[in-house]
């Protein structure tokens, strides 16, 4: 396991300061592992890492727009001076557009905005950080996709994941298709890449209607940051195991 690792673990992650990535930030400091908490809002980003300090985390903040190419080289210099190398990246920032909402009627500014954070942005971040994780002797990264995300699920009879979503789901089954070929690209390499899938969560992203807690959704993407070597790479897993594509 990482947390066995002589040297603390480094670890990002994105969209940190609130929700979700808020809770793997947490988790993954109760490894022992030296957190940064990536965010654009510079005083969320200073409140999240202060609250985790004052639990007694090692945790840092990394200023970082995952839709902007200097944000996000930037925070890629910023880890470099401060630790030389990355073991983690968890690919958590997201965004989210109507729900229900019909492909039909669907404001195409919408679609690009989402595909823009949820898989360009996981793209941009994790070609800039991959320099970093290959100088790790574990590195790991964790891409937050959904259920939503998964064709096999979503054309199952009688499985609800909510309605028709026109563009948050298509980007989520767009970044498992992504995570597959990195994983390919990555093959015979110590770089395991995997989706989590937190289940529905109550954040902002679904207006707090979800049965999760930020908590529980934030479980499955902390064991897959610290898989063992002989870990499975190129999947999707929630709480119970895989998730088909």
């Amino acid at each position: 396991m990482l947390g066995l690792m002589s040297e603390k673990t480094i670890a990002l992650v994105t969209g940190a300061n609130k929700g979700i990535g808020y809770e793997i930030a947490a988790g993954l400091s109760a490894l022992g592992w030296s957190v940064g908490v990536g965010a654009r809002d510079e005083r969320r980003r200073t409140d999240a890492v202060a609250k985790l300090r004052a639990a007694g985390a090692d945790a840092f903040g990394v200023p970082l727009d995952v839709t902007d190419d200097e944000s996000v080289a930037a925070a890629a210099r910023l880890i470099d001076e401060r630790a030389g190398r990355l073991d983690v990246l968890v690919n958590n920032a997201g965004v989210a557009g109507g729900w229900p909402e019909e492909p039909s009627a669907i404001d195409l500014d919408t679609v690009r905005r989402l595909v823009e954070t949820n898989v360009i942005g996981v793209i941009r971040v994790t070609n800039a950080m991959l320099p970093l994780l290959r100088r790790s002797a574990h590195p790991r990264i964790v891409n937050q996709s959904s259920h939503v995300g998964s064709l096999a699920l979503q054309t199952t009879p009688g499985v609800d994941l909510g309605g028709i979503s026109g563009a948050y789901a298509p980007t989520k089954t767009f970044l498992n298709a992504v995570t597959i070929q990195y994983a390919k690209e990555l093959s015979g390499s110590s770089v395991l890449i995997n989706n989590a899938c937190p289940g529905y969560v109550a954040t902002d992203l679904n207006g707090f209607s979800g049965t999760r807690t930020p908590e529980q959704g934030a479980a499955i993407a902390v064991r897959l940051a610290a898989l063992p070597d002989d870990g499975p790479t190129g999947q999707a897993f929630d709480d119970s195991g895989v998730v088909p594509w």
